[in-house]
């Protein structure tokens, strides 16, 4: 078997449009693409039971999508001849599944239970995973219960993290999923922006003296959050003097030492491994705003449930999976029906946050043109991922999935029982939910609207063509555990992808080309700059222009 350039024979180097299985599945499509989900249903009375998974606490429903009983499996024939399983175990293993950085990917190590063992490097990963947890969350239920003061000896009434990508958005979603469980004795924000308006929003009514800064970033060089994190020490300082500040900062950070660069003590730092995406950090440190917010116990509980889904991903059968069953899925319409994005639309308001959290999961992991071993992959990889809170939605966006003329198939995620005691509302977005999948599946025929006597001129206008796909992903609360379950669902889902595709799905070397071009414009911005620009007509166009907007002139 040939091997990567880490040396693992896990992956399958024939590529992917010259397999058996591919091929196959073109024929397949060809023969399929015209089902309806209307013959699909009335040809098979147990479909809708029958086309559905469970996993920590999660039901998928997955039988609205234009797939047969042979599509399957031959999208689990292409999985096993692309090794996915193996590639799974690859993974937990610890083996170098970030082929172009030469690194694991082992952010399933960060919820594994205290009696697991990976070594990597010479180094018990789980161990030093559970030293640090227990480090971290150890600090938040002192900052929750009063002992961790500030300068002046006031309890901390106020948490502002500070990051940007993997550093902000993981932790701030997850905050607000789980405010029915958060203290009401300190307010959580979060600051990414380096648009000054963002940090001042964010502190304009805090004392500072109450006030802890969680600067996050892994290399403690990212240039928006080094920006704000000084820019908050100045706020600190201004208020209580510079010798105060050590005790309203902490950080994360893959070297501890790196906290020194923002006069953060190693004593306030907290570590995160490079084997860590940001994307996938949220179990780690990263997380200390989210255990300062719940407490120790609910983030244990939240780990858990990642933990859960991460065991039946790496051991359920293909056809059963979850994960497995939702990557299959999105790849079967990116590749063979083309379809370039894919919706995500939580019916929880606490959940508004997510879509743009998978955003970056999805986006930048496998927006990538090049396979593991660098060469052209040859067909289309990771999709567009859009979407927003359910009822929200439906009042904005629903109307191009219905009636428009593009094709994008959606998850759609709820919840049995409401966060609150106001069961009659939580049924009617309930009802919502599961309204939509069923008239996105079958839609509304001119035959149906005669009989419901519209107007006859405005049937072409109201008809809805439906088969449209969907999935239900159905739990009976939105707790720490579901949440959890649900994060490491779309986190796997898009390990599947990449392995089928062979792509690299843990690098993001196409986010570096743009700050290196901020770093030479920046300077290039000031006032005073003489030296002649060396840009194209239109950037150099556009220097000039900031600069006499900017100076009044």
């Amino acid at each position: 078997m040939p091997t990567s350039p880490t040396g693992s024979s896990t992956r399958v180097a024939e590529p992917l449009r010259e397999t058996a299985a591919w091929r196959r599945l073109e024929w397949h499509h060809a023969e399929v693409c015209d089902l309806h989900l209307r013959g699909l249903f009335d040809g098979d009375p147990s479909r809708g039971e029958r086309l559905s998974a469970e996993a920590a606490g999660l039901h998928l429903d997955y039988s609205k999508h234009r797939v047969t009983d042979d599509t399957l499996q031959l999208l689990r024939n292409l999985a096993t001849q692309r090794r996915l399983q193996d590639q799974i175990q690859a993974m937990f293993r610890g083996e170098r599944v970030n082929v172009s950085e030469g690194r694991a990917a082992l952010h399933v190590a960060l919820r594994m239970p205290r009696s697991r063992s990976v070594v990597v490097d010479g180094a018990d990963v789980v161990k030093e995973v559970h030293a640090e947890l227990d480090r971290f969350i150890g600090f938040a239920d002192q900052v929750r219960s009063g002992e961790r003061t500030g300068a002046t000896g006031r309890p901390i009434r106020a948490v502002v993290n500070i990051g940007i990508g993997g550093s902000d958005l993981g932790p701030a979603m997850t905050c607000e999923a789980l405010a029915p469980y958060a203290t009401s004795e300190i307010i959580v924000r979060f600051v990414s922006n380096v648009d000054p308006a963002d940090l001042t929003e964010a502190t304009r009514d805090l004392e500072p003296s109450e006030t802890l800064f969680v600067v996050v970033s892994k290399t403690m060089t990212t240039v928006e959050t080094t920006e704000n994190a000084k820019a908050a020490r100045a706020w600190i300082a201004s208020a209580l003097g510079e010798e105060a500040s050590g005790r309203h900062f902490t950080g994360v950070a893959a070297d501890v030492a790196a906290g020194a660069r923002l006069d953060i003590s190693p004593e306030s730092m907290f570590r995160i491994w490079d084997w860590v995406g940001g994307r996938t950090s949220l179990c780690s440190a990263v997380g200390l705003s989210v255990a300062i917010a719940v407490g120790g116990e609910r983030f244990r509980e939240l780990l858990a449930g990642f933990r859960a889904m991460d065991e039946h991903f790496a051991s359920a059968p293909l056809g059963a999976n979850l994960p497995a069953i939702s990557g299959l899925l999105s790849l079967w319409y990116r590749n063979f029906f083309g379809t370039q994005t894919t919706a995500v639309f939580p019916y929880s308001h606490a959940l508004r946050l997510l879509p743009a959290y998978l955003q970056q999961l999805w986006m930048e992991s496998n927006g990538k043109r090049v396979t593991a071993t660098g060469e052209p992959v040859g067909l289309d990889t990771g999709s567009v991922l859009w979407g927003g809170a359910g009822t929200n939605a439906q009042h904005a966006v629903f109307q191009l999935l219905h009636q428009g003329t593009v094709l994008c198939p959606a998850d759609l995620i709820g919840f049995a029982q409401p966060a609150g005691d106001a069961a009659a509302r939580h049924d009617l977005l309930a009802a919502n939910l599961l309204a939509q999948a069923e008239a996105l599946a079958f839609g509304r025929t001119e035959d149906e609207l005669r009989e419901a006597g519209v107007a006859e001129e405005t049937i072409p206008h109201r008809v809805m063509p439906g088969n449209r796909p969907t999935s239900l992903v159905l739990a009976e609360r939105l707790t720490p555990a579901t949440l959890g379950a649900l994060i490491a669902l779309y986190e796997h889902s898009v390990f599947t992808q990449a392995a089928i595709w062979g792509i690299d799905p843990f690098d993001q070397w196409g986010v570096e080309l743009g700050k290196e071009l901020a770093a030479r414009i920046a300077p290039e911005l000031a006032p005073g700059w003489k030296h002649e620009l060396h840009h194209d007509s239109s950037t150099n166009a556009s220097i000039g222009r900031y600069r006499r907007l900017r100076d009044g002139k």
